[in-house]
């Protein structure tokens, strides 16, 4: 590969799930010497491996991975938090000298970086509950006598609350792509997507994720569960608790997999910087051509 200097700061691949974007990663990685940054809001967690379709110990002994098993499941994990992870990964990626590459689809998790977003201030639970129980008058009037902005639903708690924590301040972010990057999307047509949907689903069920859930159950509770984003973690649950049968819950994680990967296609949609291609194949011959010629 050309000198390090010339290679792009990041290279990103992004599109819905089950397009073929993590073999993609690995088969770029493994020719140009790169690291992969998962950006992925589930598998973040431990302990969901096979719900989540985590990559295998086969695929991270090939190419060091990171962005896996950061928290527990009943631990909070934010956009801000994975952002400032991501940008010490790629850091520490290329002061050795190896390409960083960032894969997934979550779509905030991924445009945090591309488009370098800047965050409110947290909140604190002490400061939620005081405004909780303040009516919207009384919040309007506070945000009046601090002299902070608005929020454009003025008639929204949430927002009222938000705007007094943050002090004002509201986040930002870039209108154009960050230097140096190559961002390429993959978005097969839909009946491809849908097949490599449901083969992927059957794959996980058969794998075990049952045991899994059970397992995940008498860790962390049903509450903590629920509040991930898996979606057959939901649909074994209507199980285990008599909701559907075996068959209607693999159909259940299909369908709502499909939902998911609908709404990623819509978020993706709006990001004008993306290269398409229908196929892991198109994708890579582009990259292996802009990467070959640096």
């Amino acid at each position: 590969m050309a000198p390090t200097a010339q290679r792009p700061k990041l290279v990103a691949i992004v599109g819905p799930t089950a397009s073929g974007k993590s073999n993609l990663a690995i088969k770029i990685a493994q020719e140009f010497g790169g690291e992969i940054i998962c950006a992925d809001s589930r598998t973040v967690y431990k302990a969901m491996d096979i719900g989540t379709a985590k990559p295998s110990k086969k695929d991270r002994a090939k190419v060091k991975h990171w962005g896996l098993d950061l928290v527990e499941l009943n631990q909070r994990f934010t956009v801000a938090d994975f952002k400032k992870y991501a940008e010490h990964a790629i850091e520490d990626i290329q002061n050795r000298d190896k390409l960083p590459i960032l894969v997934g689809g979550a779509g905030l998790y991924i445009d945090s970086v591309l488009f370098n977003f800047s965050f409110r201030r947290g909140n604190r639970l002490s400061g939620r509950l005081f405004y909780s129980q303040k009516t919207i008058e009384e919040l309007q009037a506070i945000i009046r006598k601090k002299g902070y902005p608005m929020p454009k639903n003025m008639q929204n708690k949430r927002h009222l609350t938000r705007t007094i924590e943050s002090e004002g301040q509201t986040g930002s972010k870039q209108e154009t792509l960050q230097k140096d990057v190559i961002l390429v999307g993959i978005l097969p047509p839909n009946e491809v997507l849908k097949q490599n949907i449901d083969k992927r689903l059957e794959k996980v069920f058969t794998k075990g994720i049952l045991v899994e859930t059970v397992n995940l159950l008498e860790r962390y509770g049903e509450e903590a569960l629920c509040r991930s984003t898996g979606v057959a973690y939901k649909a074994c649950l209507d199980l285990i608790n008599g909701g559907i049968d075996y068959p209607g819950a693999i159909m259940q994680a299909k369908m709502a997999e499909w939902q998911y990967a609908r709404r990623q296609k819509t978020w993706f949609k709006r990001n004008k910087f993306i290269h398409w291609f229908k196929t892991p194949e198109q994708a890579y011959k582009f990259l292996r051509s802009d990467l070959a010629k640096r």
